[in-house]
C-alpha cells in the first residue's frame, strides 16, 4: 500500500533564465529555415455551452463563463512517460492534470491545487465516481471556517454552487478514503492557482470530460 506524503507548499518562485547571445562566422552556404514549433492540438473546441444531450437538468444549467484561463485549457499533447495509458498524473507545480494515452500522447487539463499547508504527493486510485456529488466538509474545515466567522453547512446537496462542482472523483489509498477529490469548481478563474484545501479542482466541463474517460480503479499519481 502506498502512503501519501504531505508536504508544505512552497512560495512560488520564478526562475529567470538569462539568454546567451552567440556570434558565428557568416557562411555562404544556404541555411535551412527553422522548423515551425509544434503546436499542441486541442482535443475539441471548448464552447462550454450546455450539453443538449445531457439527461440531468443541472448539466443543462451550466451556463456563463466556465472557461479556465487560456494556458490551462484542455489540449492533446506529446507526453512521453513510463506510466501506462489510462493513468492520471497531476503535476502540482505546473498546475496540470494529464490522462496518459497510447503512443506517447496525453490529454492535458488545467487544475487548481492545494494552497500553502495543504499540498500533498503520492500514488492513489479512483475509489468512487459521483455526478453532482453531495459535499460533506471535514469537521476540521467547519471549525477552521467558524473561527474566521464563516458558517458552512454539515452537508450540501449536489447543485449549482456546490464546492465539488458537477463531478467528483474520490481518491483512495487502497480501501481508505483519503478525503481528497478531483472535482469541479464554479470558480474557473482559480484554475492554475494554489487555492484549494488539498483537493484537485478543475473547470466543470473539464471534470465532466475526464469523468467519462476514467473508471474506478484508475491509478492517480500526484507529484
Amino acid at each position: 500500500m502506498v502512503k501519501l506524503s504531505v508536504v508544505p507548499a512552497r512560495p512560488l518562485m520564478l526562475a529567470l533564465a538569462a539568454g546567451l547571445a552567440l556570434s558565428a562566422c557568416v557562411s555562404s552556404a544556404p541555411v535551412e529555415p527553422p522548423k515551425p514549433p509544434v503546436v499542441e492540438t486541442p482535443v475539441k473546441p471548448l464552447s462550454y455551452l450546455p450539453d443538449d444531450t445531457a439527461d440531468d437538468a443541472r448539466d443543462l444549467n451550466l451556463t456563463g463563463d466556465q472557461l479556465p484561463p487560456e494556458p490551462f485549457r484542455r489540449a492533446e499533447i506529446d507526453f512521453p512517460t513510463d506510466e501506462p495509458p489510462g493513468t492520471v498524473i497531476v503535476d502540482t507545480g505546473e498546475k496540470h492534470l494529464y490522462l496518459v494515452e497510447e503512443g506517447g500522447k496525453a490529454l492535458r487539463y488545467g487544475v487548481g491545487v492545494g494552497r500553502e499547508g495543504f499540498a500533498w504527493k503520492g500514488a492513489v486510485e479512483i475509489g468512487s465516481r459521483q455526478k453532482w456529488p453531495r459535499w460533506f466538509p471535514p469537521k476540521e474545515m467547519i471549525a477552521r471556517e467558524a473561527a474566521r466567522g464563516h458558517n458552512i453547512p454539515d452537508m450540501m446537496e449536489g447543485q449549482i454552487g456546490n464546492p465539488l462542482g458537477a463531478r467528483a472523483l474520490y481518491l483512495y489509498d487502497g480501501t481508505k478514503d483519503t478525503l481528497f477529490r478531483i472535482h469541479g469548481t464554479f470558480e474557473p478563474k482559480s484554475i492554475g492557482t494554489n487555492a484549494s484545501s488539498g483537493c484537485i479542482r478543475m473547470a466543470n466541463n473539464d471534470v465532466m470530460d475526464l469523468y467519462e474517460r476514467v473508471k474506478v480503479g484508475t491509478r492517480v499519481v500526484v507529484r
